[in-house]
């Protein structure tokens, strides 16, 4: 048996290398019952989630960002907050927007980003980040992803189904961006960061809902 400094490097190790430990989903679900009710056909969406991840473990990036981001806007069907939840405005978990079949901007934009966190893409390259949407003139929220520091990024976005690069989306006004480490605003150098997730407290809320439902 390794001792704790060995344990300590294996750990790190599996950090860096963006390795992700495998979810127990049929916890999961059953932690989803009682907290939700009966699953219906969500339970099937969050199966096939599941199969996605299994799937798409060890594919490269691009191919990931594309299996993601086309299930999420396949299997989630655009429906407001108000509508689905009777709240203004409500930050579902990836297990309520497939239990429900439906979610707003925002939903897609988490459940793209922790399943690309979950795949091993890591966290400085994804930022779900809030916009403007010009043409709609209104709020909105896309996952952005960079392939390395200074990579123009590319926007997963609910409203199309292609992937391109910000510069091929000059509807999209970028307001602030955040992920698991900070939150950035516009700037030189793809932004200036300004804080840290922390400040967020819908996504703080999020993440505590995630470990009710029994993500780790």
């Amino acid at each position: 048996m390794p001792g704790k400094v060995g344990v300590a490097l294996l750990l790190l190790a599996l950090t860096l290398g963006g390795l992700q430990a495998a979810w127990d989903f049929s916890q999961i679900s059953r932690r989803a019952e009682q907290l939700y009710g009966p699953l219906g056909q969500g339970r099937e969406r969050i199966e096939s989630w599941q199969r996605l991840l299994q799937e798409q473990g060890g594919a490269e990036e691009l191919a990931q960002l594309k299996a993601v981001n086309r299930f999420f806007n396949l299997r989630v069907r655009f429906r407001d907050d108000s509508e689905v939840w009777r709240v203004q405005d409500y930050w579902a978990t990836p297990v309520e927007a497939l239990w429900r079949g439906a979610g707003d901007c925002e939903d897609y934009a988490i459940a793209k980003y922790i399943s690309l966190r979950q795949l091993g893409v890591a966290s400085d390259k994804l930022r779900i980040t809030y916009v403007k949407a010009l043409r709609l003139n209104q709020a909105h929220m896309v996952l952005t992803y960079y392939a390395h520091p200074q990579a123009e990024p590319l926007v997963l976005d609910n409203l199309i189904d292609a992937i391109e690069p910000a510069s091929r989306r000059p509807d999209l006004q970028p307001v602030y961006a955040f992920n698991a480490e900070g939150v950035w605003v516009p700037g030189a150098g793809n932004g200036r960061q300004v804080g840290n997730s922390k400040q967020l407290s819908r996504w703080q809320d999020l993440l505590k809902k995630m470990r009710a439902e029994g993500f780790p």
